[in-house]
């Protein structure tokens, strides 16, 4: 039997990790800093921070015992992006070396640069990403869903085929890592544009015309950082831009929502930390950079402008954007 662990015992760690237990083939672990979660998991089979009403699987386990991931044949990280590479490099020696790294965290590492680039200098394992529409929510409830597998070495992607044999997840392929890390990112910020036009009109034709300018920004700023094209027509492209920008599910597309609607009009504070928010600073600052003039995304362009100047009139957004 393999021995496959998340670190991290969240919704999307927990979803995914009961899919795995429910085939009784691997021994799932979830690797957690939460007592009372580890506790719950083992004893009685919840996890009420997440899915107070879902009785998972009794071959899924919790631990916080480290040693765990020496031993671990796979290993996927399902912590906040923003907490992987410090992770990393304070738990490296745990990690069993060629254990398969599988990432899960939507997100920047270590300032602007996306998580393999961030981890690459100290981290020598076999690495996988893998991103697509994916509610943890649905995939517990056993819904088919899609995810996108890009690796440079295409044996691994043979792995994680046989991990997930059997269950409602499936996958598609890419050797493109850099692409389909920025398309996990780019569609948190895209979703909060679609929310904040959603909030001041309910018109579908308003909607595609936003969708149409969204998803050729993503495309462009794919490929202009590294990413291929091609990328987008996976399921970590279209398929998860769609769903997080056109589900009410989706807290990124909620904060645009919020913001149609004028609550944060003159109150948009730092706590405010959703991966969205985030990535919108980051991708300005790297257009700013790289000399790329920020007028030729008006949608992120316009989007920074809301969220970071508290004066700015939200009313106008779409409006500003057009006459652009």
């Amino acid at each position: 039997m393999r021995k496959i662990v998340f670190i991290g015992s969240g919704a999307i760690a927990t979803a995914i990790g009961d899919v795995l237990a429910q085939k009784n083939k691997d021994e799932i672990y979830l690797l957690s800093i939460e007592e009372e979660v580890i506790e719950m998991i083992n004893t009685m089979h919840v996890n009420t921070s997440y899915f107070p009403k879902c009785k998972l699987n009794e071959n899924l386990k919790a631990t916080s015992d480290k040693n765990v991931l020496k031993e671990a044949n796979v290993i996927f990280l399902a912590i906040p992006s923003t907490a992987v590479v410090g992770y990393l490099q304070e738990n490296k020696d745990y990690i069993n070396p060629t254990a398969l790294i599988v990432n899960l965290a939507k997100g920047f590492g270590s300032g602007d640069q996306i998580i393999p680039d961030s981890i690459k200098s100290f981290i020598f394992n076999p690495f996988m990403t893998l991103k697509g529409p994916s509610f943890a929510r649905e995939i517990i409830n056993r819904q088919d869903t899609g995810l996108t597998a890009a690796t440079n070495d295409e044996t691994l992607y043979r792995i994680i085929t046989d991990v997930f044999d059997g269950t409602p997840i499936r996958t598609d392929f890419t050797h493109d890592i850099t692409g389909v890390e920025y398309a996990s990112i780019l569609k948190n910020i895209y979703a909060i544009v679609i929310g904040i036009v959603d909030a001041n009109f309910d018109s579908a034709n308003l909607r595609s015309i936003f969708i149409t300018m969204a998803l050729n920004e993503m495309r462009q700023l794919m490929t202009i950082f590294g990413g291929e094209e091609a990328t987008m027509y996976n399921y970590c492209g279209f398929g998860d831009f769609s769903l997080t920008s056109l589900n009410d599910m989706s807290r990124n597309r909620t904060l645009g929502l919020l913001i149609g609607k004028g609550f944060f009009n003159s109150c948009m504070s730092d706590s405010v930390v959703l991966e969205g928010r985030i990535a919108v600073d980051v991708f300005y600052k790297k257009l700013i950079d790289n000399q790329i003039d920020t007028d030729n995304f008006s949608l992120m362009s316009e989007l920074y402008h809301v969220l970071n100047e508290r004066s700015y009139p939200t009313r106008n957004f779409i409006k500003r954007i057009l006459k652009s």
